[in-house]
Parts: structure tokens; C-alpha cells; sequence
């Protein structure tokens, strides 16, 4: 009975590992037909040559790899897998041999017996009884012109559009179940359809080039049969005991983080059967689409650019932010080609610039600003379509150049046009046409007059509202000004006189500038300005004015006198302003304690703010400066003033000690105390005794600290 119950139980293990062994081995039907159609079309698209290539040379060598024996689980070596790797040294696609025992650990992964992977590019591994032996791949090399290096893959392959690549009817050589059958040898070709899209064609090559082929690969399979036997010779040479070693080693360390990584084993398994049962899916679509012959798109190619007109850069020291190109102190000599429609406003200061041509701005159409200050531009070489293509353009800056007239055919977008510091020497009338909308106009430091400036050079300028004309050539007012100016500025001129009729149609006018020129108070008409009702601030400092001028404009409210000879203020000079004069400014004159009479400030005791009477000759603190209830800043250092009475700056009751009933008056004294705006006293560089002054004498400044006595002068 035990003896057949043995017989049975061995029948039994001979009956295991016979099925084990052809299970081991065996792959299913659709695999291996995957395998082969996928090792084959890698092959394909990896040889590409172009068409025009000759199939008469020698075969390219390919890497003799290592030959590998399997073991099965009894010990005993069944058989030799050659290599890993597709044909002609292309990687082998992913595959997990099952086995029973001899597992190996690799990259945080447990690898089954007999299973082989590739853990990067290039490189493949076999797991052999617990050994891990890889194979690296080298590349053939390739006569296209242009090559890529597909995704996933390691070789490069040939991205001409014409492609050559073997039949899928040499099939049976490449899987090694008949090497006897007779090669017919095709030619694939991709024609390019719409876009990326290739068609792929296959045509059957003549007779001679199907024996060269035929004859290339007898050549490669025995240089490979004879590297194949050479490496096994080496590999049986190897140390077995040191290669025990090791395997004992990596046994050791197997073991101890198997049980730590069993879980994420497990689930990787999961997800890994998963994602293969959709590989196969997809990768039946693909051997279909092959098989058929269907059309396919390649991968996608970065998009050409259209040719288009070359852009020429910017010069050395030139930028673009925000818009704006800049070429400041850039050493330029023309205006650089630009063509961007964007930059609405250059700047090329401090350059050699001689010239604007007609065609300067054509690639720069929307300019809103340009500032051309500080170059050597001439108004013969200004164009006369320079400034047409503009029609956006609002300021125009041209200052410290060697013009001689106004640029002709400017925008009629100009509100602001500088052309300071030039050779101006004549404007006609049709100088400014079309310039309506044009505010701000600045000709200073040129060498304009009455006598090359025409009356009606300034009529087309209807928007115009700052004009500024100094440093030029004007003895008198210029004629012809716009109804809409409101600030005049005619400093440093030669200006001697200003008649009744030169701000006739300048109703507007609200600020004249008329310092360092040649006015005397008897050369001003007494109706030049009077009833003027906007006009609210004159200079005339730097003139040649002996008194501070009467019949000055009702609506005043700045008249700033500085440096003149004035040595009188006139009685009740401001009393017909309305609402009244606020700043005063007489600085630098010659001004003593008889040029100001009790009248003088008459008509301003309300509303003065500031008065500025600095280095003159007084000797005392005027009359009148105590009646300012609205007086917030004055000066009065840089005179000869030895003593300041209470009475003079600020009012106190010393005057009412004898008058004890009269308690109205006194109520009012304390009401100009609180009252008082003035904050900021100037007394220094006088005379003053400072022990000496009374202590009423500045009752009335908010703070003590913003009277200056220090320093005073000595005898």
C-alpha cells in the first residue's frame, strides 16, 4: 500500500513540474505575435535610411550581447536565450517571465525568476536564480541628415521624409522559427499627405538589390554567432565562488526587506495587470493599423514661421521699456531703422543725429512723444514729409539742435512742441499752420524778434495757452498773440517799454514774466493792464523800475519787484485791487524809512500774506506792517534796523494803561491777538540790541521759535 501510494505521489511531482516547465516557456499566441510585430516595427522605424542610399555596402556592426543561461527549478540549464534585445541591438519591449523560486530585488522592486525588464533606456535586465544580469545596447550609426531619439526609446532614428525600412514579409527570419526561408526584400516609403500625416507604401525592390540584402544578413548572422560563442567562452572563465559570494549577499538582503515591501508588491501587481490589460488593447489597435497599411500620424514638429522681412536690431546702448525706445548719449549719427508699431514715444538724447529723412518714423507709425534734444539737427535736413506717417503725435522736443526755422508739416496732434536753444532766427505766418490744437509752445534762448517774427506767425495757434519767448531778441511786447494765452513768459529779452495795445485781445492772461529786462515804471501805460480781470501775477524783477509801478491790473495778486532801484512805495498804490494784493516781493532794493509812507500798504492791510523787504536801507520796522491781520511771513533782515518799538510788528495794551475805562478797546486789543497769522519772522543781519527789545514786541508770532534774531551785525 505504501509503495503505490509513492508511485502516485511521484507520477504526481513528474506531472507538476512537466506542466510547470512548459508553462514557464510558453507564451501565449497573441503575445508572441505582439512581441514579433512590435520588435519588427521598432526595427523598422529605427533603420530609416533615405531612399537614395545604396544597398551594396557592408553590413553596420551590431553589439555581440551576452548569452544568458536559464535555470530551470530542478537545476538543470535547459537552454540559452541569445540576447534580451530586439534585433540588431534595439531593446526588447517589458516582459515578466513568471518563475517558482530565485527571485531577484531591483530598484525597490521583487522580480520573479526568468524576468526580464529594462530599468532605463538602453539597458536590459534578466533575473537568473536570484541574479540580476544586464545587457547595455548600442546604437548603429545612421546617414540621414536630420535624427531624433523617439520617446521611450534610446536610439536615434532618421526624421527625413522619406524612410526606408524592411517588409513585414521578412518576419519569419527575425523570429527565428524558419532561417532557411527564402528573403524577399521591399522598400517602405512615407509620403507626406497633409500635415504630419505620412501614408505609408511598401514596393517590392528588384532582383539584385534583393540578393544584397539577403547576402547582409547571412553576414551579420554569423559575425553574430561567432561573438555570441566567444562571450560564453569568457562567462564560463568567470570566478563562480565570488560570484556566489555575491549572490549570497543579495540573498541576505532580499530577504530583509521583503516582508517590508510584500503590500506595495502586491499592489503594484494589481495595477501592473490593469495597465497591461489595456496595453493589449491598445497594442492590437496598433498591429491592425500596421497590418492594414492605414494612414498615421507622426510626431508632432514644432510650427515653421512664416518668412517674413528681417528685422534689423537696436544700436548699442539702446533699450524698449514700457513702450519707449531709448538711445540716450548713444553716439548715434541717424535715427536707427525701428520697426515696431507698438512704441509710442523714442528718446535720443545727446546724440550726433544731423537729419530726420522722410522715411525716419515709417515703421513707427504711433508715436505719441519724441525727444530729439541734443543732437546737430539742421532744418535742411529735416524733410519735408519727415513728420507725415505721424498722426498721433503730441510732443515733439527738439531743444539745443542748429535749426534755423520751425520744422515744416507738423501733426496737427501737437499739443507740445520745444524748440529751445537753436538758431531760430524767422517765423512767417504759415510757420505754425494747422497747429490748433497745440497748448504749450517753448522758443527760448534763439534769436527771435519784432523785427523776423511776423504779427500774424502766432494767429494759427488757437488752443495756445504758455508761450515762453525768453532769452531772445524782443524790444518790445510781441504783436499778434492768441485770444487763448494765459502765461507769457518774455524774460531775458531787451524789453523797455509795454504800450497800451500789446495785451488788447490777451483777456485771458494770467501770468507775465518779464524779469531781467529794460522797464522803467514811467514806460508802462497806465491802461496797459489795469482792467485786466484775469491777470494775476507780474514779475518785473531785474528791470530798471525806481518806484513800484502804479496802475497795476485790479485782479493782482503776486507782484514780485526784486532787484530793481526802487527807493519808494507810493500812497495807496494798491488800494484799487480787488480782492487785493497778497504777495509782495521787494527783496534787493534801496528802500528807507522815508519811501514808505503810513498810506503805502493802503488798500492790502487785509489781505498781504507776505511781504519780503530784505537788504534795503530801512532803519526801522514800517508803518502799516502791525494793521496786517493776515500777514503770515515777513522779512526784514539784511537792513539797518536797531530797535523794533511793541507797536510796530504786533499791537499791546501799553497804550490803553491810561485809558482804564475805555474796556472796548481794550477787548478789541485782546481780539488782534487771537487774531494774529503771523508765523515766521525774519530780523537777523540788523542792528538790533536784543536786551533791549520789549517783550511785548512779538506778542502777536504764534511761535518764539520762528522769530530769527541771530546773528546781528556790529557798529
Amino acid at each position: 500500500m505504501q509503495q503505490r501510494a509513492l508511485l502516485y505521489y511521484l507520477l504526481f511531482a513528474c506531472l507538476c513540474i512537466m506542466l510547470a516547465q512548459n508553462e514557464s516557456y510558453k507564451l501565449p499566441r497573441r503575445g508572441r505575435r505582439r512581441m514579433h510585430y512590435r520588435g519588427l516595427r521598432r526595427n523598422s522605424l529605427g533603420n530609416r535610411r533615405p531612399n537614395k542610399q545604396p544597398q551594396t555596402k557592408s553590413p553596420i556592426p551590431t553589439t555581440q550581447l551576452q548569452s544568458i543561461p536559464l535555470i530551470n527549478t530542478d537545476g538543470d540549464i535547459t537552454e540559452t536565450i541569445d540576447s534580451l534585445i530586439g534585433l540588431d541591438g534595439h531593446e526588447s519591449s517589458y516582459s515578466v517571465l513568471p518563475g517558482k523560486e530565485g527571485r531577484c530585488f531591483a530598484n525597490g522592486m521583487i522580480m520573479y525568476d526568468k524576468a526580464a525588464w529594462s530599468p532605463k533606456p538602453c539597458v536590459t535586465c534578466l533575473c537568473s536564480k536570484g541574479k540580476v544580469l544586464c545587457d547595455e545596447t548600442l546604437c548603429r550609426p545612421l546617414s540621414c541628415h536630420r535624427t531624433r531619439i523617439p520617446e521611450g526609446e534610446c536610439c536615434p532614428v532618421c526624421t527625413d521624409i522619406v524612410l526606408t525600412s524592411i517588409s513585414l514579409r521578412d518576419a519569419s527570419e527575425f523570429s527565428g522559427d524558419s532561417p532557411d526561408v527564402t528573403v524577399t526584400a521591399t522598400q517602405t516609403v512615407y509620403t507626406p499627405i497633409e500635415g504630419d500625416i505620412l501614408l505609408k507604401k511598401e514596393i517590392e525592390l528588384p532582383e539584385n538589390k534583393k540578393n544584397i540584402v539577403k547576402e547582409n544578413r547571412q553576414r551579420k548572422r554569423i559575425k553574430t554567432q561567432g561573438k555570441r560563442k566567444k562571450q560564453e567562452h569568457e562567462n564560463n572563465q568567470k570566478d563562480e565562488e565570488s560570484q556566489r559570494r555575491i549572490e549570497e549577499e543579495k540573498r541576505r538582503a532580499y530577504e530583509e526587506e521583503e516582508l517590508q515591501i510584500e503590500k506595495e508588491l502586491r499592489k503594484k501587481e494589481e495595477e501592473s495587470e490593469e495597465n497591461e490589460h489595456e496595453g493589449d488593447e491598445d497594442e492590437d489597435q496598433e498591429e491592425e493599423d500596421i497590418l492594414r497599411g492605414d494612414v498615421f500620424r507622426m510626431p508632432p514638429r514644432f510650427p515653421i514661421p512664416e518668412p517674413s522681412a528681417e528685422i534689423p536690431p537696436l544700436p548699442p546702448g539702446c533699450s524698449i521699456l514700457d513702450n519707449t525706445a531709448s538711445c540716450i548719449n548713444a553716439k548715434l549719427t541717424q535715427i536707427p531703422p525701428i520697426m515696431d508699431a507698438e512704441l509710442i514715444a523714442i528718446e535720443f538724447v545727446g546724440n550726433f543725429i544731423t537729419s530726420i529723412p522722410d522715411d525716419a518714423f515709417n515703421g513707427i507709425p504711433n508715436l505719441e512723444r519724441i525727444d530729439l534734444r541734443k543732437n546737430n539737427i539742421t532744418s535742411s535736413g529735416i524733410g519735408p514729409q519727415a513728420f507725415k506717417v505721424l498722426k498721433n503725435l503730441k510732443r515733439l522736443y527738439l531743444d539745443e539742435n542748429a535749426l534755423v526755422h520751425i520744422p515744416p508739416s507738423l501733426p496737427s496732434t501737437l499739443d507740445e512742441l520745444k524748440i529751445n536753444e537753436n538758431q531760430l532766427h524767422a517765423i512767417d505766418e504759415n510757420s505754425f499752420q494747422d497747429l490748433k490744437n497745440l497748448v504749450t509752445l517753448e522758443l527760448e534762448g534763439n534769436k527771435l524778434s519784432e523785427a523776423n517774427v511776423s504779427p500774424l506767425a502766432f494767429q494759427p495757434l488757437k488752443s495756445l495757452s504758455y508761450l515762453r519767448l525768453g532769452r531772445n531778441k524782443y524790444r518790445t511786447i510781441p504783436q499778434g498773440l492768441p485770444h487763448s494765452i494765459e502765461e507769457l513768459y518774455l524774460d531775458n529779452n531787451q524789453i523797455e517799454e509795454i504800450t497800451e495795445i500789446c495785451f488788447n485781445h490777451t483777456k485771458n492772461l494770467n501770468i507775465i514774466v518779464l524779469r531781467h529786462n529794460k522797464i522803467e515804471e514811467s514806460r508802462i501805460a497806465p491802461l496797459a493792464w489795469i482792467n485786466h480781470e484775469n491777470l494775476e501775477s507780474i514779475d518785473l524783477s531785474y528791470n530798471k523800475l525806481y518806484h513800484v509801478p502804479s496802475y497795476l491790473p485790479k485782479s493782482l495778486v503776486h507782484l514780485i519787484l526784486i532787484e530793481n532801484q526802487i527807493d519808494r512805495i507810493p500812497g495807496f498804490v494798491f488800494g484799487h485791487m480787488k480782492p487785493g494784493l497778497e504777495y509782495l516781493y521787494l527783496s534787493y532794493n534801496k528802500l528807507d524809512d522815508y519811501g514808505i509812507d503810513p498810506v503805502s500798504f493802503y488798500g492790502a492791510y487785509h489781505s498781504l500774506r507776505e511781504i519780503f523787504l530784505d537788504h534795503n536801507q530801512l532803519k526801522s520796522v514800517p508803518l502799516g506792517i502791525a494793521e496786517m491781520r493776515s500777514l503770515n511771513f515777513l522779512r526784514l533782515n539784511n537792513n539797518k534796523i536797531r530797535s523794533v518799538p511793541p507797536e510796530r510788528i504786533c499791537k499791546t495794551r501799553l497804550n490803553l494803561e491810561n485809558d482804564e475805562d475805555d474796556e472796548d478797546d481794550e477787548s478789541e486789543e485782546e481780539h488782534d491777538y487771537e487774531d494774529s497769522q503771523l508765523e515766521h519772522l525774519h530780523l537777523e543781519y540788523n542792528y538790533i540790541n536784543t536786551r533791549d527789545l520789549s517783550p511785548y514786541a512779538f506778542s502777536c508770532v504764534r511761535s518764539y521759535s520762528s522769530v530769527i534774531l541771530k546773528p546781528q551785525k556790529t557798529k
